[in-house]
């Protein structure tokens, strides 16, 4: 774990499209990559990527998540607008999704589980090519002309803004 993220700091974060954003006090607990099938589906990834946190410490500052219990052990939250999953949540503690932060990329992994469920190819990514708008002029006009409708990665009073459908 960082040091930022044992820092007794504030940390922010919500779905894609901004109708649910939380804030967390304080450290935040131990950071975890998870490979099992059902991490898998429930981000529709190649795995979970989650952090702990005290569930007296989470505040919902706008909106607050639906669920579908996963398991006889846990049920997922999500955004009930855009699908974006949040939390993983068991009796007795809490994990979020890392990807929800508002600053994901500070929060670094520190464990890894299920790894006999881990896709055989995820290690050879650096292997794979690499499509750079320089040198692919038609991807790079393609990405010029995307317009991102995302939630920013920081608090607003209003969102959506006004005139722009939710």
């Amino acid at each position: 774990m960082t040091a930022e993220q044992a820092e007794a700091r504030e940390w922010s974060g919500g779905c894609q499209c901004g109708a649910v954003r939380f804030k967390v006090e304080g450290p935040l607990g131990e950071p975890s990559v998870c490979y099992c099938r059902m991490c898998q589906k429930a981000t529709g990834g190649a795995f979970g990527l989650y952090v702990r946190v005290d569930y007296a410490k989470l505040k919902w500052t706008r909106g607050a998540p639906m669920h579908f219990v996963s398991s006889n052990v846990a049920r997922r939250g999500f955004c009930e607008k855009c699908g974006t999953p949040l939390t993983w949540e068991f009796k007795d503690w809490l994990d979020v999704t890392v990807a929800s932060f508002d600053e994901a990329a500070k929060i670094e992994p520190v464990v890894q589980m299920a790894m006999d469920e881990q896709y055989p190819w995820l290690w050879r990514l650096d292997a794979i090519a690499v499509r750079e708008p320089a040198s692919d002029p038609e991807y790079a006009t393609y990405l010029a002309s995307v317009v991102s409708y995302q939630h920013p990665d920081h608090d607003t009073e209003v969102w959506p803004p006004e005139g722009r459908k939710a």
